[in-house]
């Protein structure tokens, strides 16, 4: 099957696609395959509110539950299996990328419980053992990028499994993001682990930064702030693209791991779905091209690039003098952008735990219904 030549292009220009979403009807039904082979897809990523979406559809998941009914499993359990099923069914579907990149691609990513987002300790646990529970290579344990979830971040990759770092919404953040994985690397060396085999990105938040300054500059309403919207959350992400450059291209840590074979932390633009009906729906991709990223998109947001996205090469690298800009302009017009980044951080937390909660309360509710 031919590749789409938009998405195609996009991969040839450094980026990583990988579909931002995954079910058991879209592994059974041979969906993830075909996205694979026709949309450039290298890589799955999954969070608490896809998975509560898909098992709250269809009766993909009826059988199992019922099964894992009969067998009394509680209903935290009973989440515990059926994702990480799902997650490492979707492993071995990308088995072949992960070896054609030579382990850079083909991952999947699953996330620690969001309700465990300020607990470092029990973070480092769970992510060990859901990396022993799926026991696939090109798994990506998830840990938001919270204060809590930085020194666990440096901890797990210690033990030699590779992080997905997610929920950065500064730049300020992401330097802390990249420090704990190197701190990672570095223990992980000292422990004779193989470091070239651990991997990792730092997933980077683009359209919930727009949502949250428009409604703020529409909120100032003067013209110089109205003339600021929909330009955030790109350059955000640009001047996040500035920061990894400056330490994985020319830094002196990374440079003393390097030669004992470690990966950069490549960025991974997250949430790029874009919200707003006025901006384009490719916005998020074509603006953000650049090598060594990755791009985890909704399906909506392939269907659109591979139908009219324009990429045209790099549109990253020497912009961070003008997103910068941007970001003094914002603040001259009284966006405290401090305050932005805390509150999208605790509503991205908060997301998650509610979508948690909702899946436990609907998996409950099966697991009474198969007990009756």
């Amino acid at each position: 099957m031919a590749q789409n030549p938009n998405l195609a292009a996009l991969s040839a220009a450094g980026v990583s696609v990988w579909l931002d979403d995954l079910s058991r009807e879209r592994l059974q039904t041979g969906n993830l395959q075909e996205l694979i082979d026709t949309m450039s897809v290298v890589g799955v990523t999954t969070n608490p509110s896809i998975f509560q979406a898909a098992l709250s559809k269809g009766t993909a998941y009826d059988e199992q539950v019922s099964e894992l009914a009969e067998r009394g499993a509680d209903v935290d359990a009973t989440i515990r299996t059926v994702t990480t099923d799902d997650v490492r069914n979707a492993c071995d579907v990308l088995a072949k990328q992960y070896e054609l990149s030579g382990g850079v691609d083909g991952r999947v990513s699953i996330e620690v419980d969001p309700r465990l987002a300020h607990d470092t300790d029990k973070t480092i646990l769970q992510a060990i053992e859901l990396w022993k529970i799926v026991d696939r290579p090109n798994l990506l344990i998830k840990i938001p990028a919270t204060l809590a979830g930085l020194p666990a971040i440096t901890a797990v990759i210690a033990e030699g499994i590779s992080v997905n770092v997610t929920l950065i919404f500064s730049v300020e953040r992401h330097r802390a993001v990249m420090d704990a994985y190197l701190a990672g690397l570095e223990k992980a060396k000292e422990a004779g682990h193989d470091i070239s085999k651990i991997h990792s990105v730092a997933s980077f938040f683009v359209s919930r930064v727009d949502t949250e300054i428009d409604a703020r500059l529409e909120k100032i309403g003067s013209d110089e702030a109205l003339a600021l919207r929909g330009q955030a959350g790109v350059a955000n992400a640009r001047l996040a693209y500035a920061a990894y450059e400056e330490v994985f291209v020319g830094g002196s840590r990374y440079g003393a791991v390097k030669a004992d074979g470690a990966r950069v932390q490549r960025p991974l633009w997250a949430s790029t779905g874009v919200k707003n009906p006025d901006y384009s729906d490719t916005l998020y991709v074509t603006e953000l091209v650049a090598p060594n990223t990755v791009n985890t998109m909704p399906e909506k947001t392939i269907d659109a690039v591979a139908d009219h996205g324009v990429i045209t090469g790099d549109t990253v690298s020497g912009t961070a003098g003008e997103a910068q800009g941007v970001f003094d302009n914002l603040a001259a017009v009284g966006i405290d952008l401090p305050d932005v980044f805390k509150v999208l951080e605790d509503e991205g937390v908060e997301k998650f735990e509610k979508a948690w909660l909702e899946l436990l309360e609907a998996t409950q509710g099966q697991l009474d219904a198969a007990k009756k």
